[in-house]
């Protein structure tokens, strides 16, 4: 290997380590790094230089690597740069249609796993003698879960076995272990039981000296088999079914970050200690009917919901999404939409992403559920911002770091004032939303690594 090959490799490697740690994808090598780990960045830099491929070639046989190659294992072709195939890691919307997809799949698979373990609960009280039992079961008919550290410990298991990993195969194993999902253990409790009977309701009987009895209570006792189930979780199956080494572990969970902070909405929205902290707050009934369409307002940080789920997080903390939409639908359709019934319909078709909020895709997911219109914009179209805005349609926006966030955040634009100002509707402060905002802050601020079609969707009805 020559010299300059070296420091090819060193600085990829470099560069990939880097990405592994903090999940940024500033450059374009880091962006592959980022999406693809060791292939994705050295992709990345093939595009400009076929000697790159030797590199490639070296990275491969790393199992440390592995991990940090897996979207475009499970997103596209090895060795390809994603345009020869439909879940290319250069299709950003596709990466998210597909995580979608496997959250959807694991999902499944979860619900499956309490099927099974209410079905070993049945199995284990008919052998037991109990005269009766009693299940407690926190999950309901919901099921939590992190798909990304499910994907993540997947490929951390296939180490080097880099061919067999896809979509399919993770469902296969997870499915066929699925009875390690959840456990359950159980309580015999003795339980006294006691029964009136009356003489107007049965045949007196009669006592030895022939008198009749009235009313006679007779105690009895049942033994009560009381069961409750437990989620083993991410972490059990990381040693249980997968069997990874410390090492792979934090691979694993660096990975996981990668994926979230690539396809969520902006990891937590930043929101300063005083405004998740303000107590009392609440805009039941508030409207606004400044622009072009009438808009319900609902802020995620209302004290009648913001400690509410949206999956293993807060509606408070990480509903800027669902709070967004459940703005638009509310405004936009004859059905009241707030945001916990918006949060559970998100989490329930795969939209929630663990730590991180919400995948880009629930915006045009949730507003053509509801029967609307959507279109995708970018920040280089102004024009049909404004006009959309004029002609009484909504759009939702992804914000990064500025006057809106510290991080990401999903905004709704609601319409323009006499002076060409934007009207808008925070889910996170009402305050911002009483005020009008230069059209430039807007487009300067928004996303710009946004999918599914954003950083702007247009909605209408």
């Amino acid at each position: 290997m020559s010299d300059e090959t070296r420091q090819e490799k060193s600085s990829v490697e470099s560069t990939v380590g880097g990405a592994a740690k903090t999940g940024k994808a500033i450059a374009n090598i880091a962006k592959g790094a980022a999406v693809g780990g060791a292939h994705g960045a050295a992709i990345e830099a093939a595009k400009t230089s076929k000697k790159w491929i030797v590199v490639i070639v070296a990275l491969i046989a790393l199992p440390i690597i592995i991990v940090a190659m897996l979207p475009s294992v499970i997103f596209g072709s090895l060795l390809g740069d994603g345009t020869d195939t439909p879940n290319g890691i250069s299709d950003n919307a596709a990466l998210i249609q597909n995580m979608t997809d496997i959250n959807s799949g694991i999902s499944m698979i979860l619900s499956e796993g309490l099927t099974d373990v209410l079905d070993r609960i049945e199995a284990d009280f008919a052998a037991s003698g109990c005269d009766g039992k009693e299940i407690n079961n926190p999950f309901g008919s919901d099921v939590v879960f992190n798909a990304n550290a499910f994907v993540s410990q997947y490929c951390a298991y296939k180490d080097t076995d880099a061919a067999s990993i896809s979509q399919e195969d993770m469902e296969e194993l997870l499915s066929a272990n699925k009875g390690k999902l959840y456990s359950f253990t159980y309580t015999d409790e003795e339980r006294e039981v006691t029964s009136e009977s009356s003489s107007e309701d049965r045949e007196a009987e009669t006592s030895e000296d022939g008198s009749s009895e009235g009313e006679t209570s007779e105690t009895t006792y049942e033994t009560i088999r009381v069961y409750t189930i437990a989620y083993n979780g991410e972490a059990y199956f990381a040693d249980q079914v997968f069997h990874l080494s410390d090492a792979q572990k934090l691979l694993a969970s660096q990975y996981a970050q990668n994926l979230t902070v690539l396809l969520g909405d902006g990891v937590y929205q930043g929101l300063s200690d005083t405004e998740f902290s303000a107590m009392g707050l609440s805009y039941d009934g508030v409207v606004f009917s400044d622009g072009s369409t009438q808009v319900v307002y609902y802020n995620q940080l209302d004290e009648r919901w913001k400690y509410e789920p949206y999956g293993t997080d807060t509606i408070g903390g990480y509903a800027c999404g669902p709070t967004s939409m459940s703005i638009v639908v509310s405004s936009l359709t004859s059905e009241t939409v707030d945001p916990p019934h918006m949060a559970q319909w998100a989490y329930e078709n795969g939209y929630w992403c663990s730590g991180s909020g919400s995948y880009h895709s629930l915006i045009p997911g949730a507003a053509e559920a509801w029967g609307l219109t959507v279109e995708g914009c970018t920040a280089s179209e102004p024009q049909r911002i404004v006009d959309a805005l004029t002609d009484g349609k909504l759009v939702v926006a992804l914000m990064t770091k500025g006057h809106f966030t510290s991080s990401g955040h999903f905004i709704v634009l609601r319409g323009c004032t006499s002076g060409g100002k934007i009207l808008v509707a925070d889910p996170a402060s009402y305050q911002r939303s009483e005020k009008s905002w230069d059209l430039a802050i807007i487009m300067n601020e928004a996303s710009k690594t946004a999918g599914a079609g954003g950083p702007f969707w247009i909605i209408g009805n």
